[in-house]
């Protein structure tokens, strides 16, 4: 009996050890995959963030691999040796979603590191900046994604109505600046308060989304609309997304005044006057500033680039064939372009660094494949001298220089943050190093 009891007793410890050799084999084997991979992400230059991003208090972590479950891009997080990590932080697009799926609230959300800092705008939990009625929502504040964007403009708004409002014939309750993603959802919610508000938009209804090209994805999550409700997008095209905005303001009955930028905001008594560049002055109660990071587009400052034939965004590439192109730039927004524009024509990209450091997965790999096809062709170490008529100029590396026919030139440098318009209406901007932002969503 008792030699019976040995044996069961050495076969319990032996199942026991052998799973928990598995295990750990399993673990291991797992770690040296994410190991692999964030080797691969160094070499490729994602491994630095450029956003909002997660950073994970490795005390706290209890290493459910929920944050890697649930988010919505490719190999952002893994774990590694039984703990959180970031793998292609450049890739992460601060969906947020591990933050709010960590069951013991490990994950922080931070934009900047600590070698680069983030201009950002001072602004509270109520969505209010240093000036009293003046609020800040979206990309401008830090969160540039859609669904983030859509959610703070309608916390604005909320936050405004909690505030109190006077009754005031001559001015307006609320002046919405920018109708982007987080402008429109606030156009939204204060239709539905009732308010008494204008909503101004330099470009075209869409903001910055109606600026990127017409095939690129720009929702990969559902969001709530004001006035609307749920919305279950994944993998929507700039389109369909602005029309489904078109129809919701249009449901509404609320009409965005496009083509009418704001060139000032002034203190005036207990209100605000803004002007337009129309010369029109509005006089409101609060304003929302619900407008992008990138203000106006940053040029090369070379010879020719006032011609007709340079522009700095793409909007209908399906509309432009048998035309030789150069793109400058090396984002996935340049990129995008370049590749879009492929399909019916002779494109050229000019990059001024030696290699594209922080592209999305998707991107690169259609980059690569078009690249190996022959559609398209890279010049690396870069730049632009000069813009003509037919032709432009180019140095590459320390001393070749290059002649090339041309028609068309679309310059992706990126933008400025509008620290200029900020700081006249007295919004303060600060840069932040690995800012934590306040909880949200």
């Amino acid at each position: 009996m008792f030699l019976e009891q040995i044996i069961i007793y050495s076969i319990v410890l032996l199942f026991c050890g052998l799973v928990v050799f598995f295990y750990l084999w399993k673990q291991k084997k797992a770690s040296s995959i994410v190991e692999a991979k964030i080797e691969k992400a160094k070499q490729e230059g994602l491994n630095e963030p450029v956003s909002l991003h997660p950073v994970i208090d490795l005390n706290t972590c209890i290493k459910s691999g929920a944050c890697v479950e649930v988010c919505p891009e490719k190999d952002i997080l893994g774990i590694l040796k039984g703990a959180g990590t970031l793998i292609n932080a450049s890739n992460c697009v601060g969906h947020g979603a591990c933050f709010h799926a960590c069951p013991v609230e490990a994950i922080s959300l931070v934009i900047g590191t600590e070698k680069r800092g983030v201009d950002l705008p001072h602004v509270n939990q109520q969505y209010e900046s240093n000036v009293e009625g003046i609020y800040i929502a979206g990309e401008l504040g830090g969160m540039g994604l859609i669904k983030n964007s859509v959610e703070q403009g309608q916390q604005a708004v909320e936050n405004i109505v909690k505030s109190g409002l006077k009754k005031d014939e001559a001015a307006y309750d609320l002046v919405i600046v920018g109708a982007g993603p987080a402008g429109i959802s606030a156009s939204l919610t204060a239709k539905k308060h009732g308010l008494k508000f204008l909503t101004l938009e330099q470009d075209s209804l869409g903001g910055t989304v109606f600026n990127f090209p017409r095939s690129k994805i720009v929702m990969t999550a559902p969001m709530d609309l004001p006035l609307y409700g749920k919305v279950k997008l994944f993998d929507t095209s700039k389109t369909e997304l602005l029309e489904l905005w078109r129809e919701a303001l249009s449901k509404n009955e609320i009409t965005i005044r496009e083509r009418t930028k704001v060139e000032g905001i002034h203190v005036d008594g207990n209100r605000f006057k803004i002007l337009t560049n129309k010369g029109e002055e509005f006089r409101t109660q609060t304003v929302l500033l619900a407008i992008g990071r990138r203000g106006s587009p940053r040029k090369l400052g070379v010879p020719g680039e006032t011609l007709e034939k340079v522009a700095y965004r793409l909007l209908e590439p399906e509309m432009i064939a048998d035309k030789k192109v150069m793109v400058v730039g090396g984002g996935d927004s340049a990129i995008e372009a370049a590749m879009s524009l492929a399909e019916q024509n002779e494109v050229i990209i000019s990059y001024r660094s030696e290699s594209f450091s922080r592209l999305k997965p998707k991107n690169r790999d259609r980059l690569n494949e078009l690249l190996k096809q022959g559609k398209l062709k890279v010049f690396y170490n870069s730049n632009l001298l000069k813009i003509d008529r037919d032709h432009v100029e180019m140095k590459i590396g320390e001393q070749q220089q290059e002649v090339l026919e041309n028609d068309l030139v679309y310059i992706f440098a990126g933008g400025e943050l509008p620290t200029q318009f900020l700081q006249k209406a007295g919004v303060l901007i600060t840069k932040r190093f690995g800012y934590t932002m306040r909880k949200y969503a």
